[in-house]
């Protein structure tokens, strides 16, 4: 069945536009979306994953390399083919070997070779890893992939094997809030961060129905009905990706962004690298030379929220706090 288009996804903008920024600029460290079941989060990170134009591998790599050479694989050979971006689920079962890679157990019983054998970040290479209900996946294997998806890098040392390779991948996490809660210290180290919610608007929940009733009945033809749509956010995205390493921030931009989190009371600084590679990412898709306020305003409650502190004497919920603060602050 054909995917379910990016552009038809009703509502749900805040999610769309993280999606986006971080397709833009993968560094900014992924994106976690916490909300209701059933909210199109799994879609709407497949649909963009599917969106994007195929990439050039080596063929026959197991490491998704763009020339021969650059992995601990075979992968001398000299023909590059066209492969879909990946897009990786990570069940909640799964073990640090299947996650990491490790030795090949039965060529090395069959043959008495070391080999190692790619996990699932190999796998994840240049495309997506997404977990679902990832505030039930054990926090050690959590904190494996945090560490791989800032490095972008994937070490494995163990049973006599000594491999690196790169693993470069923009890591999209979900869960329900109401299922448990990922622990603080990781959840900070995300990029951004999306609250999903339930729409309450009944024309919105009728049009939900509709489009799904569509897609269902016939694939390909409601894929090709948005497939105009779909061209434009992908010629947007290429946009952005060309301009980004142009964009710059001003002075006055970054000491917007130092006195935000300062009122805020966010810990380190991971809060403002995140705001400002966000906020150049958001100007780059929107065409513009260089970041203005407006392009800070509008992500500071993505790249922030999750890095809150809880305050016993103020009840109201982390992006109420922000928006406040950008009232009195940066208005």
């Amino acid at each position: 069945m054909a995917r379910f288009p990016f552009s038809a996804i009703v509502g749900q903008d805040e999610m769309k536009l993280a999606l986006l920024i971080a397709a833009v600029d993968p560094a900014i460290g992924g994106v976690m979306v916490f909300g209701d079941r059933g909210t199109g989060k799994s879609t709407a990170a497949r649909a963009l994953a599917g969106l994007l134009p195929p990439i050039m591998v080596v063929e026959g790599c197991r490491f998704g390399c763009e020339t021969p050479g650059q992995c601990p694989g075979p992968c001398t050979g000299g023909k590059t083919v066209r492969q879909a971006v990946p897009f990786v689920d990570l069940p909640l079962g799964a073990t640090e070997d299947r996650l990491l890679g490790a030795l090949d157990l039965e060529r090395a019983l069959r043959t008495g070779e070391r080999v190692y054998e790619p996990g699932l970040l190999a796998r994840a290479h240049r495309g997506f890893l997404y977990i679902d209900e990832i505030n039930l996946l054990e926090d050690h294997l959590v904190d494996l992939l945090l560490d791989v998806a800032a490095s972008g890098q994937n070490v494995v040392e163990r049973e006599g094997l000594s491999v690196r390779h790169a693993a470069r991948f923009v890591l999209i996490g979900s869960g329900n809030p109401e299922e448990g809660e990922l622990r603080p210290q990781l959840l900070d180290r995300f990029g951004l961060s999306v609250e999903v919610r339930t729409p309450r608007a009944i024309d919105t929940r009728v049009e939900i129905m509709r489009r799904c009733a569509a897609h269902d009945a016939d694939a390909a033809a409601f894929a090709a009905q948005w497939a105009q749509e779909d061209d434009k956010v992908l010629q947007q995205i290429a946009r952005g990706q060309r301009r980004l390493a142009r964009i710059t921030v001003p002075d006055a931009v970054m000491a917007d962004a130092a006195l935000l989190c300062s009122e805020l009371g966010v810990d380190g600084l991971r809060g403002e690298l995140t705001l400002m590679r966000a906020s150049r990412a958001l100007a780059a898709l929107k065409g513009a030379k260089l970041v203005r306020r407006e392009h800070l305003v509008a992500v500071a409650p993505l790249a922030l929220r999750h890095r809150l502190r809880r305050d016993v004497l103020d009840e109201s919920g982390s992006s109420a706090r922000i928006e406040r603060a950008l009232t009195e602050h940066l208005s």
